[in-house]
């Protein structure tokens, strides 16, 4: 036993739905109900390998046309312009808002691709039960839950400005295909941080549940 006792080590068992700490004497798992709200306890949530990488795998394919189609189109006096997340950024520091362009660029480019590599490497790590700074992989977790909605600014930028920028004739903002792509991406990855078990981390390979 490690220097601080484990749930398993103590009997105990924490509900998923409310998080109450439930005794799981007398119960094999996932046959004890939960008395306060009567979901039913799993000492690791059931399959969180095979739901996470697949909802994660669907995240990145959903990402590839978010970056490869328009997300907005532009007119104004008859000039047309559609946007991607890359020109969008673009076209924002060039006409005088670094700023902006810089935040864009980050929640929707770099906080993605953060996403992938750090829930991939949790999901590969955990899965070979490895010790490798379990402690920082856990706080790694606790980060991607936390920037996981700031993925959503684009789609946000998008919908105000089609909201706001209406002028008749004289201008017009729109979204395209590209930005439900990246909705969706941003849905999945949310999806794929929640079945994702941070107890996995700290299950060695002798003890590892799926």
């Amino acid at each position: 036993m490690s220097a601080w006792p484990r749930a398993a080590e103590l009997g105990l068992i924490g509900c998923h739905v409310c998080g109450q700490v439930c005794s799981m004497t007398d119960a094999d798992d996932g046959a004890l109900a939960c008395p306060r709200c009567g979901s039913t306890l799993h000492r690791r949530k059931p399959a969180a390998y095979a739901r996470c990488w697949a909802l994660l795998i669907a995240a990145f394919l959903m990402y590839i046309p978010a970056n490869i189609l328009p997300i907005m189109r532009t007119a104004s006096l008859g000039d047309i312009d559609d946007n991607t997340i890359l020109s969008g950024v673009v076209e924002l520091w060039v006409k005088g808002s670094p700023g902006l362009a810089v935040i864009v660029f980050c929640a929707s480019i770099v906080v993605p691709m953060l996403k992938f590599l750090a829930l991939g490497t949790l999901l590969i790590s955990s899965r070979r039960g490895s010790n490798w700074a379990r402690r920082q992989r856990t706080q790694l977790y606790r980060l991607v839950e936390l920037i996981g909605y700031w993925s959503m600014l684009d789609v946000f930028v998008v919908a105000l400005l089609t909201a706001l920028v209406r002028f008749g004739y004289f201008s017009l903002v729109e979204p395209l295909p590209g930005v439900v792509f990246f909705g969706l991406t941003v849905v999945l990855t949310m999806f794929a941080s929640m079945c994702f078990d941070p107890r996995l981390i700290w299950d060695g390979k002798e003890d590892s549940d799926d």
